[in-house]
């Protein structure tokens, strides 16, 4: 992804430049990767794909891309720790050789590609499956250290990486404090309506979109609910899946899916909205739509799943997971209920100051580098990549 949409990648690197790192990301080409200033960026045109096959042709390309570019990054500046992010998990090629040359190597395990595959197409088995758990497994032993972006995806680590304790540390992936408290609600973003729900970030066909549009369904066609705006900020490729189905099912008035937002209008966004929504199954994934909800102190529905229970018990309504009814009677109830929302809103956000804020996820994140980086020079003088 490019550095301009990846927001953790962004508070990575500038976390490192914080700590008087130089810093040069490689990525995928977009007009927002030169927002910081101190941050060298060597960025590549994206080739998506859809199909497995072009699936293969993305990784191709990727990493020949990723390979010239480093390759640049070594002879104009110097290149001392290299970290490579997942997905894909095909950086191990390019890291490998660089190892013999003494560069330290972090894998930032923070997708699961199997898991990935199984949820777009419905299968664990087969070459493709395979190949990625091969990949998988490479990625985490080609690395000197691996951060996981949570306590389930470091277990994976543990499991089927076979690594020791010592080379695996949790670093989350929170909200910066700064961007902690609510703007001034926007009253047209709720497009005429009495009530607003949002659904912020990327929207793949793994990522349950499916499931919250069939809540909303049945909360207008059903319930009844006819005051309330559905907004999905973001992109990914099931945006077009899902602008079909508000279209089949006559929910146009409702829904809207506006693609790609700033952070200031995502911003907007969430304090102007009355609830979040969070419809993802997938045990291992760290919400990060729930923290971002929480840090607006915007109470939010879910599924209740691992990690989504972990990072927002308190501040949610929990479902059963998978069931759409429930979902939207929970929505319901939550509109009507303004009190409730103020309750586990409030809760959210303080949860978000005292442990997840990428204010206290850095800390372990930069005791990481600096450990890898001493082998060779101090911190404040090292170079990464």
């Amino acid at each position: 992804m490019a550095l301009g949409r990846d927001h953790r990648l962004r508070k990575h690197a500038a976390a490192l430049v914080a700590a008087g790192m130089t810093v040069t990301v490689i990525c995928r080409r977009d007009t927002a990767n030169r927002e910081n200033p101190d941050v060298r960026v060597f960025d590549y045109p994206a080739s998506d794909g859809v199909s497995k096959l072009g699936f293969i042709k993305e990784y191709a390309w990727s990493l020949t891309a990723a390979t010239v570019l480093t390759l640049r990054a070594l002879v104009s500046g110097g290149v001392d720790v290299v970290q490579m992010s997942s997905t894909p998990d095909i950086y191990f090629l390019l890291a490998a050789p660089l190892k013999l040359f003494r560069r330290r190597v972090i894998f930032d395990f923070k997708d699961l590609s199997p898991e990935i595959y199984e949820a777009r197409y419905g299968r664990a088995d087969g070459l493709m499956y395979s190949l990625l758990r091969r990949f998988e497994r490479a990625s985490l032993r080609t690395a000197d250290h691996v951060v996981a972006v949570n306590a389930s995806v470091r277990s994976v680590a543990l499991d089927r990486g076979g690594l020791g304790a010592n080379r695996v540390t949790v670093v989350g992936n929170g909200p910066w404090l700064a961007d902690l408290g609510n703007r001034p609600p926007q009253p047209a973003l709720r497009r005429g309506h009495r009530h607003l729900c949002v659904l912020v970030g990327m929207m793949g066909p793994q990522d349950g979109i499916d499931l919250a549009l069939r809540a909303i369904d049945h909360l207008v066609h059903k319930i009844g609910r006819t005051d309330t705006a559905f907004t999905f900020a973001g992109i990914g490729d099931y945006v077009p899946v899902g602008e079909a189905f508000i279209s089949e099912h006559g929910l146009e008035a409702y829904v809207s899916f506006p693609g790609w937002l700033t952070r200031d209008e995502v911003y907007d966004l969430l304090s102007t909205a009355d609830v979040g929504l969070e419809p993802n199954l997938e045990e291992f994934v760290t919400p990060v739509k729930a923290m971002e909800y929480m840090a607006f102190g915007l109470p939010f529905v879910a599924f209740d799943v691992a990690e989504t229970r972990i990072i927002g018990e308190g501040a949610s309504e929990l479902v059963p997971r998978g069931d759409v009814v429930a979902f939207a009677e929970r929505i319901d109830a939550l509109l009507d209920d303004p009190a409730r929302r103020t309750s586990l809103g409030t809760c959210g956000k303080q949860i978000v100051h005292d442990r997840l804020a990428w204010d206290r996820q850095q800390v372990p994140y930069l005791g990481v580098v600096a450990h890898l980086a001493q082998r060779k020079f101090t911190a404040a003088g090292g170079t990464a990549v």
